[in-house]
């Protein structure tokens, strides 16, 4: 099987090793900055194509990994003149629904298929091959391309027809970026207070206030290390994502648009680059720096 890898970002390039290494598929890769994807072909022994054009001809399964819808859309003018018939197209971009829902209409006229396929679990999870990934497509395309998602991810689901899949990253992310605010509020809180905060996290892991946040974010949000992971700029564009889509569907989201807010300080802030749990920079700046009540 011929698998073109298209986006070798933070995630990408994790996704197409793994490929690369389970030894069964022919992998070829493009990146819009040729020297990424030269370097990604030295590194694992593959071919890497100057086109999306050339490397996704004759392909029988083409996985992206892409900023935004522009970019989405700029890909698919140069794969769906050319993509061969039968060929699944596995997207793992966080786009609009609509977007999928339109390119893979498109597909389907030329006899090949698209599955909205966004992930979850961070660069970690990528290089670990453990990211969580929710489809939205062809059930029978689904089954086709679930050995190959497998060989990267943890976990993969069905989530219904096409936009399903980004309509479910949506909600994951109405749900974590709530968390990751309260987390922010929860350690300033406690470091205020004078409590050693370490010692906090801890007891907290053990108990109902625990979440893939606090497990994997606490300690750094608390040091104030934020280079790594998810940008806060493309979070933003994520919860903007979510925003639109729910003002189409006539539902209220404040704690979303509220932290969509606080994401637009820290980029402010000068932030726009480190992962975005560094809303807790944000916690830390903004609130006053005497929050004790004083007797009167």
């Amino acid at each position: 099987m011929k698998v073109a890898c298209i986006g070798l970002g933070r995630m990408g390039w994790h996704m197409a090793a793994h490929l690369s290494r389970s030894g069964d598929h022919e992998v070829v890769v493009y990146d819009v900055q040729s020297e990424t994807g030269q370097n990604w072909a030295a590194e694992y022994e593959g071919v890497a194509e100057e086109s999306v054009a050339a490397a996704t001809k004759d392909s029988d399964f083409i996985v992206t990994s892409l900023p935004a819808d522009r970019e989405l859309k700029a890909v698919a003018e140069e794969v769906i003149p050319s993509i061969a018939k039968n060929a699944v197209w596995i997207d793992h971009s966080t786009t609009s629904a609509q977007a999928a829902r339109d390119i893979g209409t498109r597909l389907n006229a030329v006899g090949a298929y698209f599955l909205d396929a966004p992930v979850s679990g961070g660069v970690v999870g990528a290089e670990n091959g453990t990211i969580s990934v929710m489809a939205g497509g062809d059930s029978e395309a689904f089954s086709r391309a679930e050995p190959i998602i497998d060989l990267y991810s943890g976990q993969v689901r069905l989530m219904g027809e096409l936009g399903a899949g980004q309509l479910t990253k949506m909600t994951n992310q109405i749900c974590v970026v709530g968390l990751c605010q309260a987390l922010a509020e929860g350690l300033d809180f406690a470091s205020r207070a004078g409590l050693d905060v370490e010692n906090v996290i801890e007891a907290m892991l053990q108990g109902s206030s625990t979440s893939w946040q606090m497990e994997n974010r606490a300690d750094k949000m608390f040091a104030g290390e934020y280079d790594y992971g998810f940008s806060t700029v493309l979070m933003r564009k994520d919860v903007g994502l979510v925003l639109e889509e729910a003002a189409s569907m006539n539902i209220s989201l404040p704690v979303t648009a509220l932290v969509s807010q606080f994401l637009a300080d820290v980029e402010s802030m000068g932030g726009a680059n480190w992962d975005w749990c560094s809303l807790m920079e944000r916690q830390r700046g903004f609130a006053a720096p005497d929050s004790k009540k004083k007797d009167n």
